[in-house]
């Protein structure tokens, strides 16, 4: 799928909300945290989970429900100060929900609307537009159920897997093999429709089933980014990451 050209804010409005997930426990992240969410790790001087939100608001997203688990009390906290885009808080305290669980809890606030899902591990480097609101302009509910922002997993900085999708001249994506090395990665980011959870009856549950389900009725989706990924899931990311920021910024 070629990139969308990215719209003013005024054409963003059709999805205005995002999920972002930063209710895990981050045990990849260990030692760090078990004393500091994960969504709190600074990244270039700046928090992960204000990469993200930052990210949303620049391309005109303006509202952002943030689910909260792990050392709840200081994400919450964090974001107390921030306006922009306005926080909502889906308190997962009692229990982990996982990612489909997470985005059941919160229905009643997405209004049957399509809308953004956002992990707070994943950092960028912009290409010529911002990744989201090409992401955003690239929708196309007709024939998407899911789209998902992918890289190169051979250019990714802090992937140790071998990729996640195969993806067809028109965008399409295919789940990677067992034994096979996939060109494109997940992204962390993607649009989806909140009626795929309408008959969702399980509290918890993951969401990547969600996009194999997708991907075998032919309505799963990719858009490349246009910049760098960068994973960061381990304390040694944390380098490698700050590292490519500050070549992107020379």
């Amino acid at each position: 799928m070629s990139e969308a050209s990215a719209q003013g804010p005024g054409a963003l409005a059709a999805i205005d909300t995002a999920l972002v997930f930063a209710a895990g426990l981050g045990t990849r992240m260990r030692p760090i945290t078990d004393t500091l969410p994960k969504p709190l790790v600074r990244i270039g001087g700046r928090a992960m989970l204000d990469h993200m939100l930052d990210r949303l608001a620049e391309a005109g997203v303006a509202r952002a429900i943030v689910n909260v688990h792990h050392l709840a009390d200081q994400i919450e906290a964090h974001l107390a100060g921030r306006t922009r885009p306005q926080i909502l808080v889906s308190d997962e305290r009692d229990k982990l929900l996982d990612q489909g669980g997470g985005i059941r809890k919160v229905l009643p606030l997405l209004g049957g609307r399509d809308f953004i899902i956002c992990n707070t591990d994943a950092v960028w480097t912009e290409g010529p537009q911002s990744a989201l609101a090409a992401l955003i302009a690239a929708w196309r509910p007709a024939e998407m159920d899911v789209l998902l922002l992918v890289a190169s997993t051979a250019t990714s900085v802090g992937v140790d897997w071998p990729g996640d999708f195969h993806m067809a001249p028109d965008g399409r994506l295919t789940k990677r093999g067992e034994r096979e090395v996939a060109a494109f990665v997940y992204a962390g980011v993607g649009v989806i429709k909140s009626s795929l959870f309408a008959g969702a009856t399980d509290e918890v549950f993951r969401l990547a089933p969600y996009f194999f389900d997708a991907a075998r009725a032919g309505r799963l989706f990719g858009m490349r980014l246009g910049g760098t990924w960068l994973h960061v899931g381990t304390p040694a990311a944390i380098g490698e990451a700050e590292r490519a920021l500050a070549r992107s910024a020379a």
